[in-house]
């Protein structure tokens, strides 16, 4: 039992930190408040036009912004204070919510207003995603504890997810949607406070004589020719073209296929979250970074599989099981990449480093909302889902061919961090656990 308690309180030991204890309760309701916006407009939308092209369309406006302003925004990052770039952006955010929630409360809302509306979020996404990640090794003060930090980060995000779809159902067959987005909106005020109260150290900011452009290059070439880096981001990118955008065709499946309505929506996004939510628990419980490589293919494949049998289902209680497989898996995925590449970068290529990682994933994943889109509507959203599991399930294969030579790669980064004791590598590498 001592054992047992000892092991938990390790699994949350970035708690430790002031500053993260501050953004973990502020982030966590501002994080349900945007699971019921995304479940809201999802619906909304379906409700309006009941077109998956449609669906896909507003999926893509939503992110395109991401993609192509996320290396820029990745430069401006490492130039500025994060904590200022993060006030600003919620502080955005929320008048999005606010805007959303007006015009659905009086009824006068239509499909291009919340296409313009998304892109806006996604334009605020754009800063916010690779500020908020390089910001996360700021608020924990002990490095060691920066992965336990970002699977805790996983958990809030995925607890979010469970509690924010659900209270969206409900929500919206009791009021409309725009009560959700007017909800989503106040809740940012947490967010805000959370970040205005922070204690930080003065941080030192480069006054860089470089141009934009160059710094832009420079971050490009060493995503691009660092293997671990790229072999990460590739994997990572093909997972938000075919994997995640599952979730624009959920109102599909709800609706069409197990004949629900947005409770049953509800319940399919909850139990995605409750399979992420376990997963970031796992990874919680981890007590160091190593071993994390070799679990990325194997979940990649893990959400692959889920989808090809989930597209098959055509009852609700089946449904609920698979999507804990496949919630368990793309968020193994991503916390896996996301903590990998945090320990592995360099702290002055960090932002734009990570605005790299958030276009492989949130800027590729337009162009999988749109793809899918269109293929739903031409050959139904089930053989959609199943070919984008079946490409999720190559993409593990593939990876798991270059795992050798990026364990090789990444092993002395984790010495010289002293994550992995030089005397233990020789026996680390016979045994294939980075």
């Amino acid at each position: 039992m001592i054992e047992f308690r000892r092991d938990f309180s390790h699994s949350w030991r970035a708690l430790r930190s002031r500053n993260f204890r501050l953004f973990f309760g502020g982030q966590t309701i501002s994080l349900i408040g945007n699971w019921m916006t995304r479940i809201a407009t999802s619906w909304l939308v379906y409700r309006l036009t009941g077109s998956a092209l449609l669906l896909g369309l507003v999926g893509f406006a939503g992110q395109i912004p991401t993609f192509l302003f996320a290396p820029f925004a990745g430069v401006w990052v490492d130039r500025l204070n994060r904590q200022r770039v993060l006030v600003v952006t919620q502080g955005f955010a929320m008048l999005q919510s606010f805007a959303l929630a007006a015009l659905t409360l009086a009824k006068v809302i239509t499909i291009p207003e919340i296409l313009a509306l998304s892109a806006f979020q996604g334009l605020i996404n754009a800063f916010d995603m690779p500020g908020r990640q390089s910001f996360m090794v700021q608020m924990v003060e002990d490095r060691q504890d920066l992965g336990n930090a970002i699977a805790i980060n996983s958990s809030m995000v995925n607890m979010a997810q469970l509690v924010g779809p659900s209270l969206a159902g409900i929500v919206i067959a009791g009021f409309g949607e725009g009560y959700c987005f007017l909800i989503d909106g106040i809740s940012y005020l947490a967010v805000i406070a959370s970040l205005l109260m922070m204690r930080m150290r003065a941080a030192t900011i480069k006054r860089e004589t470089t141009s934009m452009l160059k710094q832009l290059k420079q971050g490009w070439t060493y995503v691009s020719e660092f293997a671990p880096v790229r072999s990460i981001l590739l994997l990572f990118a093909l997972i938000g073209l075919m994997g995640w955008p599952y979730m624009t065709l959920m109102p599909i499946f709800a609706g069409g296929i197990l004949k629900g309505g947005p409770s049953t929506l509800g319940i399919l996004m909850g139990a995605v979250g409750i399979g992420a939510l376990t997963s970031g628990i796992s990874l919680a419980l981890r007590k160091t970074v190593v071993g994390l490589v070799k679990m990325i293919p194997i979940a990649a494949a893990l959400l692959g599989g889920g989808l090809i049998v989930f597209a098959t289902s055509r009852v609700l209680w089946l449904s609920m099981i698979l999507l804990l497989f496949t919630g368990f898996g793309m968020m193994q995925v991503a916390t896996a990449c996301n903590t990998i590449i945090q320990t592995i970068v360099p702290e002055d290529k960090r932002g734009r480093a990570m605005s790299y990682y958030t276009m492989a994933f949130v800027g590729m994943t337009p162009f999988g909302s749109l793809l899918a889109g269109a293929m739903a509507h031409a050959i139904g959203a089930p053989i959609t889902v199943a070919i984008n599991g079946m490409c999720c399930i190559a993409g593990a294969v593939w990876f798991s061919t270059r795992l050798k030579y990026i364990r090789s790669l990444i092993r002395p980064i984790y010495i010289d961090l002293g994550i992995l004791p030089s005397e233990v590598s020789a026996v680390v590498e016979d045994a294939g656990i980075n």
